[in-house]
């Protein structure tokens, strides 16, 4: 006789979008919900879908311990950030570049939860701007309103000295009459 039991499913959980700074360190977050206990055959499997299209990467993998990638563009800048006891498989990347943009995937199996999601976070890396640009950007505005200040008291003394010698013409008019 042949027992059926329930199939359980583990449900995973990602921000949908990150975006990060060039040069930063930013942390993935990747939370899982499980219906059984947690068992020592835990496996996180961390990849990598780049805005190309071109072949998926692995980044990271977690079973008992911390595997990071020996080869491709994630080796060495990849670790560990999560703790299984809490339902959290996070990483971070470190020094990103922005080759990094792309999609990355979080999936995450506990024995007996055969069937579940995948979690998906889609990684914008954004360029910092220099101090230089922005110390010159500060200065082209600051320029720029002060040629407006001088422009306008340009006016304003012209203005005044234009009514001054009218008032004189008017005054010297009047005497003469």
């Amino acid at each position: 006789m042949t027992a059926l039991w329930p199939v359980a499913a583990i449900e995973v959980y990602t921000s949908k979008e990150v975006v990060a700074v060039n040069g930063t360190n930013p942390r993935l977050k990747c939370t899982f919900s499980s219906s059984s206990p947690i068992s020592p055959l835990l496996s996180v499997t961390w990849n990598f879908q780049p805005e190309d299209l071109s072949s998926h990467e692995p980044v990271f993998y977690y079973l008992k311990e911390p595997y990071t990638p020996s080869a491709g563009r994630f080796k060495g800048r990849v670790t560990w950030d999560g703790n299984i006891e809490r339902y959290d498989a996070s990483i971070i990347i470190w020094n990103l570049q922005p080759t990094d943009n792309g999609t990355f995937t979080c999936q995450v199996k506990n024995p007996r939860d055969i069937d579940g999601t995948i979690g998906e976070v889609r990684l914008r890396v954004v360029q910092k701007v220099n101090f230089s640009e922005i110390h010159f950007l500060a200065i082209a505005i600051g320029a720029a309103c002060g040629l407006m200040i001088i422009v306008v008291t340009v006016v304003i003394v012209c203005r005044h000295r234009r009514k001054k010698k009218q008032a004189k013409t008017i005054e010297v008019a009047d005497t003469e009459l």
